[in-house]
């Protein structure tokens, strides 16, 4: 009887291991017989969904005139926190893209962070005008709302300015990317926090995101989504529309569009974009108060002036920081003690806000 049992059981056995290979194989024949386009569709799918998860974080930056010791800087603070493999992608004039290559390829020898780059020349739409498009507000920065076809290969992106410093790991950013839901295509800070002080609200002679728009220097990039968005389309014809009108550049276009379609933004808070405006006149971004700033943006030349001295302070340790050496002496110490001599200014008193994070990331000395 036990005999029976045993053979009626390798029977059924039998008969489900026959079914199952007969509905793959049926699957691939379906898939096999496909149209190509629809193939690539699938592999897009797959590589779409993993890019922006717990992978490789591609942080995007544009490069011209002036820029490129301000972009080999915040290239360097990516290094210095990343827990994470880094892919570079610089978008550049033809005649910075020696000095990337060459810089980048001697960091590779000698950090002991992996991460991989791609320099290429900036480029616009045929037949644009490419010269009024590259002077529009900052240099070159306009090439940032043609990013959805000139990486049509790239399904996501973390951009920010050249004048930007990542002060924690920069997948700290990236994960936001998880948070946003299947309609939003990118993600942004407010402008300002205290409406007193905002200029969208004040000033703006065209439309905007929500009570006081968006910043646009650190921006995450769902590209896949943007160029099902077709984004690249409403670029320009906002451009022709409202070119007399807008001060901010490639930023007024990208709050035009977020005005008609704030469905597809995601809003991050201020500590992921920390500029002089959080705390010049008095300090208004109680999350970075808290927590730190995650990325520091020394917009309007602060890196660079006594302006906002904290800014400058924190750049000089980074600027001067050697990528081989001990990152707690030779980065958080000078950090420290160029912070500490810079309390007197409104951002002085909040210095806590530019040292947090380091301290968190390189105190531990777990690097």
């Amino acid at each position: 009887m036990k005999s029976v049992y045993k053979l009626f059981l390798l029977c059924l056995i039998l008969a489900a291991l026959i079914i199952l290979l007969n509905v793959t194989a049926n699957f691939s024949n379906k898939l096999d017989d496909q149209p190509l386009a629809s193939k690539e569709r699938l592999v897009l799918t797959k590589k779409s969904l993993g890019s922006t998860a717990l992978g490789e974080v591609t942080i995007c930056v544009v490069v011209c005139g002036d820029r490129l010791d301000e972009a080999l800087t915040m290239l360097k603070s990516a290094l210095v926190f990343a827990r994470r493999p880094l892919q570079f992608v610089i978008l550049a004039e033809q005649n910075l893209i020696p000095a990337f290559s060459e810089k980048l390829s001697e960091w590779r020898l000698i950090s002991n962070k992996t991460f991989d780059f791609l320099v290429r020349p900036i480029t616009f739409p045929d037949g644009s005008d490419v010269a009024m498009w590259k002077k529009l507000f900052k240099p070159c920065a306009a090439q940032r709302l043609f990013l959805p076809t000139v990486l049509n290969d790239t399904d996501a992106v973390l951009y920010v300015d050249t004048d930007t410093l990542f002060l924690a790991p920069p997948e700290k950013v990236w994960d936001e990317f998880r948070k946003m839901n299947s309609s939003q295509l990118a993600a942004l800070s407010p402008e300002h926090e205290d409406p007193n002080t905002g200029w969208y609200n004040r000033f703006a002679k065209h439309p905007y995101y929500g009570k006081l728009g968006v910043n646009s220097g650190v921006m995450l990039m769902n590209l896949t989504r943007m160029r099902e968005f077709r984004w690249t389309d409403y670029v320009i014809p906002i451009h022709k529309e409202y070119k007399l009108k807008i001060t901010w550049g490639d930023q007024d276009i990208i709050n035009i569009i977020f005005h008609y379609h704030p469905e597809k933004l995601y809003v991050y808070s201020c500590r992921y974009n920390y500029r002089p405006d959080h705390c010049m006149y008095m300090s208004v971004c109680a999350e970075a108060e808290r927590a730190g700033a995650l990325v520091l943006h020394g917009s309007r030349g602060t890196f660079h002036s006594q302006k906002q001295p904290p800014f400058k302070a924190v750049y000089r340790a980074m600027q001067e920081y050697q990528l081989s050496t001990d990152p707690y002496d030779e980065l958080l110490v000078p950090m420290r003690n160029y912070l500490a001599m810079e309390d007197k200014s409104n951002c002085g008193r909040v210095s806590k806000v530019f040292i947090i994070q380091p301290e968190l990331h390189l105190a531990a000395r777990n690097f």
